[in-house]
């Protein structure tokens, strides 16, 4: 890995901190970004300023990926990219709540090798480089082991358990948890707080790519809703859903939606 990028990516986040509990002082100035996409806030647009010139800075020729920067397809031709989320779960922050994030990752070729998600109000810091494991706060997180889908505690919103999405219309009796950072609904499976993660709409990258190399360094397996790999960097920068487990309750899961 060139340079320790698990290394800049813990100072960096650590870093975004400051810079976000900083901006927290000042007014707000929320905007409604357009299409729906969603509020975004002066400290959005601060952490992401400070994470740019920090980590494009350190690692010139690497492509970026930022919910708050405009799309730049150089990064299609670049061997290795940043995929970052300078605050998710804005809407989070928005009501002073302390779950939302910094998401920020390294990806090589479509796969992610470094990664961390950082919860600055809340001090927890996720952190995983391919092949080393998974930590937080530095002590080794692995995912849960349970093996049967009815009565799994599952971080998703209410409409991923709607009837249509499951074969014959039927719901495995799970324990459905909710936190509005998808970054930290991945994090606490990793951590085994959890049992699944499952989100089935297309889902952007910087929500999800951190999380995806944190899971699998924890022993859990992800997948898109069809179970197909997780590869990042694509040119439309999303992903077709979610699944997270470990390899067993994944399976299940899996077998228990709908195609």
């Amino acid at each position: 890995m060139p340079g320790n990028d698990l290394a800049l990516l813990i100072a960096a986040a650590r870093e975004a901190g400051e810079v976000a509990r900083s901006a927290l002082a000042r007014p707000l100035d929320v905007i409604d970004k357009a299409g729906g996409a969603g509020p975004v806030t002066a400290v959005d647009l601060a952490v992401n300023a400070h994470l740019a010139e920090r980590l494009r800075g350190a690692r010139p020729g690497y492509g970026w990926l930022s919910e708050e920067t405009e799309d730049d397809a150089a990064r299609l031709g670049a061997e290795r990219v940043f995929i970052v989320d300078p605050i998710d779960g804005t809407r989070s922050l928005i009501e002073g709540t302390n779950l939302w994030a910094h998401a920020l990752a390294v990806a090589e070729r479509g796969v992610v090798r470094a990664a961390v998600i950082y919860l600055p109000m809340r001090d927890k810091l996720y952190a995983a480089a391919a092949g080393q494991g998974a930590t937080l706060n530095g002590v080794t997180i692995r995912a849960g082991d349970r093996r049967a889908l009815v009565g799994a505690t599952v971080l998703a919103s209410s409409p991923a358990l709607a009837p249509e999405h499951w074969r014959g219309g039927r719901v495995p009796m799970m324990r459905r948890g909710f936190r509005p950072s998808l970054a930290y609904r991945l994090s606490l499976v990793a951590e085994g707080k959890y049992d699944a993660m499952l989100t089935l709409r297309a889902t952007w990258e910087w929500d999800v790519a951190a999380g995806d190399l944190i899971l699998r360094e924890a022993g859990a397996a992800t997948s898109d809703r069809a179970g197909g790999v997780l590869r990042f960097n694509n040119p439309h920068p999303q992903v077709a859903g979610v699944i997270a487990a470990n390899p067993v309750l994944h399976g299940a899961m899996r077998a228990a939606l709908a195609d």
